[in-house]
């Protein structure tokens, strides 16, 4: 691999031992991918938060990168922790998990990234531009910011963006190159798409047909922001999609029409949808309703808000977002009338990471073919449904 001159004194360790240790990292990755060169990263978003994850050793080796001296170079934003880092205690997470979640949060501050413990670092002003290139792991947020924002990245670890947060470069492979960017497959989309819940439905089905696959959507309609985060998020979830286009949609289809010629299309329908539900419902003992997976924007917030208002929730409906967007549902109003009516409104975390079992939940039900296959994968009974229909049912 050709490493500049300044790559070449940072792997000799002039620039500390943390910065060695992450270039050799990414070299090594680079390596294995065949990548010919490294190339400047202009920020990274790090999974691996949640003390539910990371455990003992995870927490451990953290705490190392900061004692060795590693510091962010560029802008680094924060996965979801595993729990609200203020009302943990609320939420009925254990003082154990507590004191280890809290251990994680220092050993990244230290580090110089920024604690935003969201899966969606989109919705509150990490917004990468179209073509530039970027180190983030998480896989909605991947997804989001290769699909919807047109910047480039591969799927990365928590350990890789780090060491890119570090030393301001990734490997130069993947979908970091316009080769690996066009589609794989059509997706004619034959199915009724008239709620957020529909387009995560159509997600799961497209990951578990494709894979990784670069899927190319026609038919998609007109979906809001908030679609597109929810299909996302699914087709990442039950695959290991990382980019997907949508034609009039998305800012590389028209690029990407170029390539169609010769490709399968795969049609998805409405009974494809319904069969992919009913592997993931079952029929769960008491359970927790809960939308925010990916993290609810603003517009959720008072769509949420909106729906509840009035109504006798009894603690029975839990509403996860980011810091951010928390802050500007607290100042509209929207928190106090989501509590008001009984609902729980939680930052920092969601239903993937917190340590459910631990806090006494019973079953789960959600808006979110993402949060429902975890729901499942953790041994819950799970139900999916539309927000609308999860108040009704959490309201009796």
């Amino acid at each position: 691999m050709y490493l500049t001159r300044k790559q070449e004194r940072m792997m000799d360790g002039e620039e500390g031992i943390a910065v060695r240790k992450s270039l050799e990292l990414l070299v090594a990755l680079g390596s294995v991918f065949g990548a010919e060169k490294l190339v400047p990263v202009e920020s990274a978003h790090i999974s691996g938060v949640s003390y539910k994850n990371l455990g003992e050793a995870g927490t451990e080796w953290l705490e190392e990168q900061a004692a060795m001296g590693a510091k962010c170079r560029i802008r680094a934003t924060l996965n979801p922790a595993g729990m609200d880092m203020e009302k943990w205690e609320e939420m009925g997470v254990p003082e154990e998990f507590a004191i280890g979640q809290k251990r994680v949060l220092d050993a990244f501050v230290s580090m110089g990234v920024e604690p935003t413990c969201t899966c969606t670092p989109y919705l509150i002003g990490h917004v990468p531009r179209r073509g530039t290139q970027v180190a983030w792991a998480e896989s909605n947020a991947v997804c989001f910011v290769n699909s919807v924002l047109g910047a480039r990245t591969n799927r990365e670890s928590g350990p890789t963006t780090l060491a890119s947060a570090v030393t301001g470069v990734a490997a130069l492979y993947g979908y970091r190159l316009p080769e690996n960017r066009k589609p794989a497959k059509i997706i004619q989309v034959e199915a009724d798409l008239d709620s957020r819940l529909d387009y995560s439905g159509l997600g799961y089905v497209t990951g578990k047909l494709l894979g990784s696959a670069v899927p190319f959507f026609r038919g998609l309609g007109l979906p809001d922001m908030e679609s597109m985060k929810t299909m996302g998020a699914a087709c990442a979830t039950s695959g290991g999609i990382a980019l997907w286009h949508g034609m009039g949609i998305t800012p590389e289809a028209e690029w990407a029409a170029g390539y169609l010629d010769g490709i399968e299309t795969i049609t998805i329908t409405n009974k494809d949808i319904e069969e992919a539900k009913a592997k993931i419902v079952s029929d769960p003992d008491n359970p927790t309703y809960c939308i925010g997976c990916p993290h609810c924007s603003l517009k959720e917030m008072e769509e949420t808000a909106n729906m509840v208002r009035g109504k006798s929730l009894d603690g029975k409906l839990w509403v996860f977002t980011s810091r951010g967007v928390y802050e500007q549902a607290e100042k509209a109003g929207l928190v106090k009338v989501i509590e008001d009516a009984g609902g729980r409104v939680y930052r920092d975390t969601c239903m993937v990471v917190a340590p459910l079992h631990e806090m006494g939940w019973q079953g789960v039900g959600t808006n979110s073919f993402k949060g429902g296959h975890y729901s499942t994968a953790h041994g819950f009974g799970t139900k999916l449904q539309t927000v609308d229909d999860l108040v009704k049912e959490a309201e009796k």
